[in-house]
């Protein structure tokens, strides 16, 4: 939510988080906290009400999650994870030719890079 929205204060991020399921503000804030402590976001306590930020890309996290889930559901294999994912519900032609062009992209890396 704070890479979308930016800088945003708990009451604004709470506000965002209700819309998809009821949270308490002091949840919401406990939340923040943790994160602070983790240094997944920043604080501002310029002003009374403090202002929290990202403090690591989308990207970076979204690959520290993904690495920590394929290796705890399926055993650290892509392979297993990608069967998965396509087995389960119907892909399109589109989607399919976007997968090839970037294994084929992946392969010509990997193959440059040796």
């Amino acid at each position: 939510m704070l890479w979308q929205h930016g800088p945003s204060t708990v009451r604004f991020v709470n506000d965002d988080l209700s819309q998809h399921r009821e949270i308490g503000y002091t949840t919401t804030l406990k939340l923040l906290q943790l994160m602070l402590d983790k240094g997944l976001v920043l604080r501002d306590d310029a002003t009374k009400t403090h202002v929290y930020r990202a403090a690591v890309r989308q990207e970076e996290t979204q690959g520290l999650l993904l690495d920590r889930f394929v290796e705890a559901t399926f055993g650290g294999s892509a392979l297993k994870l990608v069967m998965q994912a396509l087995g389960n519900r119907s892909t399109s032609r589109e989607e399919l030719d976007q997968i090839r062009t970037l294994l084929d992209e992946i392969e010509n890396t990997k193959g440059e890079a040796q």
